[in-house]
């Protein structure tokens, strides 16, 4: 575990202690910035191991201590991943013992930004991040709250129980394994003419990281995609789809097939009745567009013979209980995410969202996160309820 200086290093103690528990092995670097905010003694206790902080030392063999501790780690945790540490790992910068063990590691790695609201909403640091994951870095938070500068906002270090859960048991997660996953994901667009067309917001982040996460949990995973500009995930079977019509094809054929369906797309609701063949001219001061319903793919999905389990997303701008609980009965789903869009945090086009989750006679809050821990949250779930209903089904 990498400690660079940040306020929230007291938490990396706890982390230390929570990682010792679940017997893992830790061994502690720090930047001489870290050791301003905590003891390197206090982590030395902690973690039975003494702290490393420099890059030459001459009491390590060959005095390549960076060498030496990159081999023997399965996983390298950078927590906290101040604003600066994030800056020069995505740089390829190599100043201090910390830059250049993330240089040498070739193990797995994560990190947990912490830093001011301010710095990490800035554009440099966002794209610091997506050059990091663009590495395979796995970025884990910030959360939402408030901050020890007295302001209130995403930077605050994710809580070092949520930390030590991903580390332990993300490499080991195959919750999924043997089943076949589907996934629809991002908007359509419905023709109005041959330049214009109807769409919606969606950026498909949320689907195509549910799609990630099914992976990494085992499963065989079919992606249904609208246009969006997102990279296909590696091992997954994509059908690229533009209208509500293809979808609804797309998914149909492969339903029956997988265990799971998962409607995260945001599909028309409605669709031009007629395409122009040319394009419309701009001339009447007022015109009328004439609409019809599309069909509901949700719905006839769980309407199928051998359906698999069904989980739809409604995306609400208001009274987000009643219309997830309405839709959840109504197209006899197994579960329905639900999620507020129109806001400031959260919904379409953003990095992060938070989840109401229903399924009969239950519910659970998935806080604000990164969509990626949120997909991965979101997954556990549904093998949660998918394991009930089973055992239940074989008592009763």
């Amino acid at each position: 575990m990498a400690v660079s200086g940040g306020i929230a290093a007291y938490k990396s103690a706890e982390l230390v202690r929570l990682l010792r528990k679940r017997g893992a092995k830790v061994r502690v670097v720090m930047t001489r910035s870290a050791m301003q905010f905590v003891s390197p003694l206090t982590f030395q206790a902690l973690s039975g191991n003494p702290v490393h902080s420099e890059l030459l030392d001459a009491d390590e063999e060959h005095a390549m201590g960076h060498i030496n501790l990159a081999r023997w780690a399965d996983a390298l945790i950078i927590a906290p991943a101040t604003a600066n540490t994030l800056a020069k790992c995505s740089h390829g910068l190599a100043d201090d013992l910390l830059s250049t063990l993330y240089l040498a590691a070739t193990c797995p790695v994560y990190v947990a930004p912490a830093m001011n609201q301010a710095m990490w909403h800035k554009t440099v640091t966002q794209e610091n991040i997506q050059k990091l994951k663009s590495h395979g870095v796995i970025v884990i938070g910030p959360e939402q709250g408030d901050q020890a500068c007295g302001e209130t906002g995403f930077g605050r270090m994710s809580e070092p129980l949520d930390i030590c859960n991903r580390l332990m048991d993300e490499p080991t997660a195959q919750c999924l394994s043997g089943l076949k996953v589907l996934i629809s994901a991002g908007p359509t667009r419905e023709p109005l003419d041959p330049v214009r067309y109807i769409t919606n917001r969606s950026s498909g982040k949320m689907g195509y990281a549910l799609a990630n996460a099914a992976l990494k949990a085992g499963a065989k995973v079919t992606l249904v995609s609208g246009p969006v500009t997102l990279s296909a995930p590696d091992n997954a079977e994509l059908i690229s789809v533009e209208t509500a019509a293809q979808m609804h094809a797309a998914v149909i054929a492969k339903a029956a097939e997988h265990d799971i369906y998962i409607g995260a797309a945001a599909v028309a609701d409605y669709s031009p009745a007629l395409m122009e063949k040319e394009k419309i001219k701009k001339q009447a001061e007022q015109t009328t567009l004439t609409l019809q319903k599309t069909r509901d793919i949700l719905a006839e999905v769980a309407q199928l013979a051998n359906r698999p389990f069904t989980v739809g997303f409604a995306a609400e701008t208001h009274d987000l209980e009643q219309y997830a609980q309405d839709k959840l009965t109504r197209k006899n789903l197994d579960m329905i995410a639900a999620n507020w869009v129109g806001r400031d945090l959260g919904g379409f086009d953003s990095e992060q969202n938070a989840l109401l989750v229903f399924w009969k006679n239950g519910q659970k809050s998935l806080a604000m996160t990164d969509k990626n821990h949120l997909a991965e949250q979101l997954i556990s779930l549904i093998v949660e309820r998918m394991e009930y209903e089973r055992r239940h089904k074989n008592t009763a």
